[in-house]
């Protein structure tokens, strides 16, 4: 390995003579062997970011180029784990602790049982399955042939318990093992990408009714501090119909990842009646921890992500939160010397939020299985400021903006997505989805019940003004639908059994029960029945239907939507 010695330490940002190494390689730093990377190259002076405490370094300790990038280990193994952001194993506070850059991430004496699928003598392409490995109960490990070969199977392993580096086939003089390396910042090959047009189902009435996102599309969640981004992105994650879960805390406080992982270490999973966690990789980058390893957290997680994709999984990438990532990269770009550009970013921060969001999508792998991985990222605006770079440039990518409104927060209104600010450029394509799937009406009712809560944001604001009574019969109507709209829809509890994850039916229903109403009362209106004996009527069961039905309770919904409708009809 070529080897260079410490000009200068600059915090995390060393200078190093003598080097002979590549930008974004790997590098190995002093007596503790600090893994670091190459980010400039100017001479004979390498500029090196390293990912680890650098007290103790000083001028003169040795640097070691290890010849390739930085790289994620990736196997059986990954599910249910919890790994810092260089994807070492936090099991343990003495593996918190560690600083080793050859700290592996697979335990390498633990045995797995391999399966084999192909025979020898089998001609297979890259990406083609050998085998697979039962991770978990629910998902098996497809071993993949690696990207970059191909040819014909001389061996392969019988069935049996192997570790991760044993060799269990052997394809045109090359060995496979069930563990791989692949360099994080390099999106792992597909054959081609697809029409992001099925959706990704949250669970969350506000996204799946009025803002959907599909799978393998990008959702970014601004809102400043104290309004629910957190909650709301913990909540997809537990409820989405996805797959695997790769939840990476960017940047997070401690106690709140601590949180995530006991969270979905009790959770049972609705889909299989295990353990959440079963089927979630989560990685921990604390704001204790060194920031620059904060700026590599996300790319391994989408190289997780990648990996499970690969092997026809829909997964789904959580990055909570970008803006602490990208205060990340300005630290690293101030400590360079580079030109900064708005509020001291660099000049490229642009484009390295494009190039994160882009690897989302919905693809047809190399081995032929449609799979998806969708990218949904937090932004922290200092201030709330939803003009500041980071939110402004990741509006302009991403194909949701599900903004959280701090009035609805404070007012204890959850989620407290804005119907006024957030957008889904998916809903056109979702709503080809649901007209295929027999529901011809989803678009209709969507659009009528975003209407109706304009209109009623407006009333409201007039109704200040001049008093409720003052406005006409069916503008009176309009504001009591928006209240039924917040309180019986959009409105939801993350700590009740029946509300926290809503089944499609029963999101369907709710909406229906409000819009019927709204349409009863506006023919009682027309056949000359007082508004204010509307608004007399007790409609609570509406609000009612949406904690005291379980999730999946579109049935009894109907039957309060029939009952109300009733009751509506005798003011007659």
């Amino acid at each position: 390995m070529s080897e260079g010695r410490v000009r200068r330490v600059n915090g995390p940002v060393l200078e190093v003579e003598g080097l002979d190494a590549g930008m974004l390689e790997l590098v190995q730093v002093g007596p503790g062997m600090l893994p670091g990377e190459v980010i400039a190259l100017d001479g004979g002076v390498a500029t090196v970011q390293v990912y680890a405490y650098t007290g103790g370094l000083s001028p003169g300790d040795v640097v070691l180029a290890t010849g390739h990038p930085l790289q994620a280990q990736l196997g059986p193994g990954l599910l249910g784990g919890v790994f810092d952001g260089m994807l070492r194993p936090l099991a343990a506070a003495e593996e918190f602790l560690r600083t080793d850059a050859r700290a592996r991430t697979l335990d390498p004496n633990r045995r797995w049982q391999f399966s084999p699928l192909r025979a020898v003598g089998d001609e297979v392409e890259a990406g083609a399955v050998l085998g697979e490995a039962p991770e978990m109960e629910t998902i098996n490990l497809r071993v993949l042939v690696p990207h970059g070969l191909a040819g014909t199977v001389e061996w392969i392993a019988a069935a049996g318990d192997y570790t991760v580096a044993e060799p269990i086939a052997r394809i045109s003089g090359s060995e496979v093992a069930l563990a791989h390396e692949w360099p994080v910042r390099r999106p792992r090959p597909v054959r081609e990408r697809l029409r992001a047009d099925v959706p990704l189902l949250t669970g969350q009435r506000a996204l799946d009714l009025f803002f959907p996102i599909a799978r393998g599309s990008s959702a970014a969640v601004p809102g400043g501090f104290g309004t629910g981004k957190t909650v709301l992105l913990q909540q997809i994650a537990k409820w989405c119909d996805a797959d695997v879960i790769v939840y990476v805390g960017c940047g997070e406080r401690g106690n709140e990842m601590a949180d995530v992982v006991q969270e979905l270490s009790r959770l049972e999973d609705p889909r299989t009646g295990r353990l959440l966690r079963d089927r979630c990789v989560l990685i921990a980058n604390t704001s204790n921890m060194p920031v620059l390893a904060r700026e590599a957290s996300i790319y391994t997680g989408a190289t997780v992500a990648e990996f499970y994709r690969d092997m026809g999984y829909d997964t789904v990438l959580i990055a909570d939160s970008t803006s602490r990532w990208a205060g990340a990269l300005r630290e690293v770009a101030s400590r360079t010397g580079e030109l900064p550009a708005e509020e001291g970013y660099p000049a490229g921060l642009a484009s390295a939020l494009a190039a994160f969001y882009e690897r989302a999508g919905r693809v047809r792998t190399v081995a032929g299985a449609e799979a998806s991985v969708t990218i949904l990222g937090a932004v922290s605006p200092p201030g709330g400021d939803m003009t500041e770079p980071v939110s402004a440039h990741t509006r302009r990518v991403v194909r949701c903006v599900w903004s959280l409104d701090p009035d609805l927060a404070y007012a204890r209104h959850y989620p407290a997505v804005s119907w006024h600010d957030s957008t889904s450029r998916d809903a056109e394509l979702i709503a080809e989805w649901h007209v295929a799937a027999g529901e011809p009406a989803w678009a209709e009712r969507r659009a009528e019940a975003l209407r109706l809560l304009a209109d009623a944001d407006h009333l409201e604001s007039v109704a200040q003004l001049v008093g409720a009574s003052s406005l006409p019969d069916r503008e009176r109507v309009v504001l009591l639908t928006g209240r039924l709209l917040r309180e019986a829809v959009l409105q939801q509890s993350s700590l009740s059994a029946n509300d926290a994850y809503c089944a499609p039916g029963k999101q369907r229903a709710l909406l229906e029960l409000v819009l019927a109403l709204h349409e009863r009362s506006l023919e009682l209106v027309a056949a000359g029945v007082p508004a204010a004996r509307i608004e007399q009527a007790d409609l609570s069961a509406a609000v009612r239907a949406r904690d005291g039905t379980p999730p999946d309770g579109a049935g009894e919904v109907a039957a309060t939507t029939r009952q109300l409708l009733d009751e509506l009809a005798a003011l007659r």
